[in-house]
């Protein structure tokens, strides 16, 4: 996905899992979760690695976005921890999108209640705002940004991405995957 002058848009596959620790035990979820190779970001934090993302916008709330599998496998991979967290999937309630390119900043700024410059929003960083109307969540990837919706309002929030890029140029890509997160993005 390559956006040389402008903005570049796809669709991100991911399985969506929710991690809700119980009252007290969060540190022991972050432990299980190092031990798994995952680490779980502070608040406001993204990390992505090895085909992997996970970030937090809520205190001691985690979003663990993984590589497509069949349905209710990656939520059920984590149903170890249920002795100190609620395993959600939230596969089929959010959308991922994956946008990239220079003038992405100045695009969302037209929908986004945030302040998106790399010095407010660098790399590694992730926050839940509002975006035309529609909740979302943003995330700084090395790659561009990640964008989750609730799938009930992902059509909208596509098509507003896609007139508000038109003055840029838009190039419409292919699915992504997860891997496609980690890449430098070429732009």
């Amino acid at each position: 996905m390559s956006a040389p002058e402008g903005i570049a848009l796809a669709s991100c596959l991911a399985d969506i899992v929710e991690l809700a620790p119980f009252r007290g035990c969060a540190s022991e979820v972050e432990r299980l979760a190092a031990e798994r190779g995952i680490p779980l970001p502070s608040r406001g934090g993204v990390l992505a690695r090895a085909g992997r993302a996970a970030l937090s916008v809520r205190p001691e709330r985690w979003l663990l976005l993984a590589p497509r599998a069949s349905p209710g496998a990656s939520a059920a991979a984590w149903q170890g921890l249920s002795g100190n967290a609620a395993v959600v999937d939230q596969s089929a309630a959010l959308a991922a999108f994956l946008l990239a390119g220079p003038a992405l900043g100045e695009m969302l700024a037209r929908g986004c209640r945030l302040d998106l410059a790399p010095d407010a929003f660098p790399v590694g960083c992730a926050a839940a705002t509002i975006m035309v109307q529609v909740p979302a969540i943003l995330a700084r990837l090395r790659r561009g940004m990640l964008l989750l919706t609730p799938a009930t309002t992902a059509r909208h929030l596509r098509e507003w991405l896609v007139a508000a890029s038109q003055p840029f140029g838009l190039a419409l890509g292919a699915d992504v995957g997860m891997r496609e997160l980690e890449r430098e993005s070429p732009t």
